[in-house]
């Protein structure tokens, strides 16, 4: 009588592999060594078939602990019912090789039933904000296409007065059973294509299909803080289920417009204010804008261009009450279109200053404008 091969040198893993492991070596071995595939090749059966007892032992945690402490005698009694004992193993095989060969492996003489109850599909929606809007909340209005149950035959899809009968090709699973070599296996009914119902007389309104395609219009709340490439979810606002199941949710994603004056960053704002050179010089109060209104800011005598104020707590409020500031970067702006006057009393000013405050502090990058760098040096790159 031939040895048994040790079951981890079946499926070609180390002692100590995981559970993943142990699956895809499985997997990988069963698509090789499937009969399917290799119809009439009995060396291919036996190796599918070793695989299977080899996995159905090592995915199971305590008949694993068994086989690792006492080897192929320490779970022989389970090992020895090949695919008709039933082993605890085989239980996910349909899970495992369902995806990879379209078929289930047969739990019983009756089968199983494939449910007719589907739930609707996620709808997604894209809503373009304002900043402002974003910052304070709004409450819109959104128009959302989607399949909604047929009022006519109540999404049973048969005309009114009638109903859908059980089909005869598959007695109501949904699926059908085929013997094939050492064992069953069940695919989806070609007739009903597993719905396990056919329609004789279908509704006219919705063709058979238990849904139809309408717009609703719906009223979203939208809450102060939220940021760009968020999602809103609207439960039960997707489209409707089949045979009754529950309606999927609607997903509003949040798309913001690009501000004129502002820049967000997280809960902050960024903004440019200009000054002329005779505020920069001797200091002055500036009025600064805000996403509501205004407020003042003082500017101190010798200002230079790039200098950032921060105002606490002028920025965004979050989602979760996190309150963000306004950073405010100063531009000093050089006059031109001089009058002969101003002219003068610049020429005056500058045989008055010291050469060295007359240089140039700051130079414009090749690849980036100085506004980049700024925000660059308050919220890091």
């Amino acid at each position: 009588m031939a040895t048994k091969r040790d079951y981890y040198e079946v499926l070609g893993v180390a002692r100590n592999a995981t559970e993943t492991d142990i699956k895809k070596a499985y997997r990988r071995l069963a698509m090789k060594y499937h009969p399917d595939k290799n119809p009439g090749d009995t060396t291919a059966e036996e190796k599918f078939k070793e695989a299977a007892e080899a996995y159905a032992v090592l995915s199971d945690a305590e008949q694993r602990a068994r086989y690792d402490r006492f080897g192929h005698a320490g779970v022989g009694a389970a090992a020895a019912g090949g695919f008709g004992g039933g082993f605890a193993g085989f239980q996910n095989f349909e899970d495992i090789l369902g995806d990879l060969f379209g078929f289930g492996f047969g739990g019983g003489a009756g089968g199983r039933r494939t449910s007719q109850v589907q739930r609707g599909a996620d709808l997604r929606y894209d809503l373009e904000l304002t900043l402002e809007e974003a910052a304070k909340g709004v409450t819109t209005q959104i128009r959302v296409p989607r399949l909604e149950t047929c009022d006519d035959c109540g999404g049973s899809g048969a005309a009114p007065g009638t109903a859908p009968e059980t089909c005869p090709a598959c007695g109501g699973l949904g699926q059908v059973r085929y013997q094939q070599g050492f064992f069953s296996v069940t695919r989806t009914c070609p007739q009903c294509r597993g719905v396990g119902r056919t329609i004789k007389d279908p509704c006219r309104t919705c063709r058979g299909e238990g849904r139809v395609r309408r717009e609703k219009k719906i009223e979203l709340k939208v809450p102060a803080g939220v940021d760009d490439g968020m999602r809103l979810r609207v439960g039960g606002e997707g489209e409707s289920g089949l045979g009754g199941g529950p309606p999927g949710d609607l997903q509003v994603v949040i798309h913001i417009r690009e501000h004129e004056i502002f820049e967000r960053q997280d809960n902050n704002l960024l903004c440019q204010v200009s000054i002329d050179i005779a505020e920069a010089a001797l200091g002055a109060d500036i009025e600064v804008p805000l996403l509501e209104g205004q407020t003042s800011l003082k500017i101190p005598e010798g200002t230079q261009t790039g200098t950032t104020f921060r105002l606490r707590g002028k920025g965004i409020t979050s989602l979760s009450g996190e309150v963000g500031d306004l950073f405010v970067v100063i531009n000093v702006v050089t006059p031109t279109n001089l009058t002969r006057e101003q002219r003068r009393l610049l020429e005056e000013f500058a045989a008055l200053s010291p050469r060295g405050e007359r240089r140039n502090s700051v130079r414009k990058s090749e690849e980036r404008g100085f506004f980049d760098r700024v925000k660059d040096a308050i919220f890091g790159s």
